[in-house]
């Protein structure tokens, strides 16, 4: 019958107003038309940074001679080295390392000007984090280059003939945690946090709408039951889930991959299980704020977005300005990230792993109580 009628303009006219004032009500869609390209625009044009400077740098000083702090100057100088503290020996220094504190120790043994005016070529030591060889890769690049300006000021009147070829002193570098700077290292553990959040957060996310379009909320709101019963009733679930995916990338990353394994399974499968716990809570709140499915997904990916680029997954965290550094210290998965590459790379224990345990934790907490607030309201 439709096809006996022209083609009419009015009638076009008044459907393409009918779905802008669809639009309009939608206001959760509208906000992502417009929230996710600025979004994009800020984070790839101002917080993404592969040539990373100012890296936490600690200085393990054995003596504290006017060439070491020449070349200590010589690395503030550079951009490239943030130094944050001295510390007292090796071991202090392995272990702000292991922890994330800082990316590299510069030692100074104590017998270098001794070496140097001797002629001996001495040895300054650089120690560096290489779970993320991209984020170290330029800095230590730039070491060598120190040398020679060093060199030129202090060796000069009756020294100047140590300054020549070769050079003076000369810098080592010992790169820890990935010595070969095997990308799959660093990618693969990082690929679990991804993984996990994109799934449990969907997963969950969708778990109210849902009940809302099928028409059992109302039955649900019925029972008496309290909101945060509901809550974790439809969270345990897919812990399962997210524990099944959590063995199989691990699985995949030893025999596959052939990441290392310095650290313990327990550490690791109760950090991915407050990891779940703290996505599966976001999951939840999402599917509050939404009234649809739609809402739910455009929600998800709203906070999967920022989760991916600033959370040290793809670009490192160090080369990020400080407010980017900021809004990805708000995401659990910037904190997973160094928790299992921490465990699998570096064998971290417990003491290690705490700065990075408690804020997930406190995040969990937090949305938990946000998403039940929220359940609240919508039983009202």
């Amino acid at each position: 019958m439709s096809a006996s009628f022209p083609f009419s303009v009015a009638r076009w006219w008044s459907i393409v107003l009918k779905e802008f004032l669809q639009l309009k009500r939608d206001r959760i869609t509208f906000a992502m038309i417009v929230g996710l390209p600025i979004i994009q625009l800020t984070l790839f044009g101002y917080a993404i940074n592969t040539d990373p400077k100012h890296l936490p740098t600690a200085i393990v000083v054995g003596e504290d001679s006017v060439f070491a702090r020449s070349f200590v100057a010589g690395m503030r100088n550079s951009a490239y080295f943030d130094v944050v503290e001295t510390l007292p020996d090796e071991a202090s220094a392995r272990h702000a390392l292991a922890r994330g504190t800082v990316q590299l120790v510069l030692s100074i043994p104590v017998d270098f000007s001794r070496r140097l005016l001797r002629g001996e070529r001495p040895s300054l030591l650089v120690e560096a984090d290489a779970s993320d060889p991209t984020a170290i890769t330029t800095a230590l690049a730039a070491l060598p280059g120190l040398v020679a300006p060093v060199a030129a000021k202090d060796l000069t009147g009756p020294l100047a003939h140590l300054n020549g070829t070769p050079a003076a002193f000369d810098v080592q570098v010992h790169r820890l945690y990935n010595p070969e700077g095997i990308t799959q290292y660093n990618v693969v553990p990082g690929l679990m946090g991804v993984i996990l959040t994109m799934t449990m957060v969907m997963m969950t996310g969708l778990a109210i709408t849902r009940e809302r379009e099928r028409g059992t909320m109302e039955n649900l709101l019925a029972t008496p039951v309290l909101p945060i019963e509901v809550m974790t009733g439809k969270i345990i679930p897919y812990v399962a889930i997210g524990l099944i995916q959590a063995t199989i990338i691990v699985l995949a990353a030893r025999y596959v991959f052939h990441v290392p394994f310095a650290g313990g399974l327990v550490p690791l499968y109760l950090s991915a299980l407050l990891f779940i716990a703290a996505n599966l809570t976001v999951g939840i709140t999402l599917s509050s704020l939404a009234q649809n499915q739609l809402q739910a997904m455009q929600l998800t990916m709203f906070y999967f977005l920022p989760s991916l680029l600033l959370s040290g997954f793809m670009f490192p965290f160090g080369g990020m300005p400080r407010w980017a550094q900021w809004l990805g210290n708000l995401l659990p998965l910037t904190y997973f990230n160094r928790l299992v590459r921490g465990i699998l790379l570096k064998g971290n224990g417990w003491t290690d792993l705490w700065p990075a345990v408690w804020p997930l934790a406190v995040f969990t907490v937090a949305v938990m109580a946000i998403a039940v607030r929220f359940y609240r309201r919508t039983l009202d």
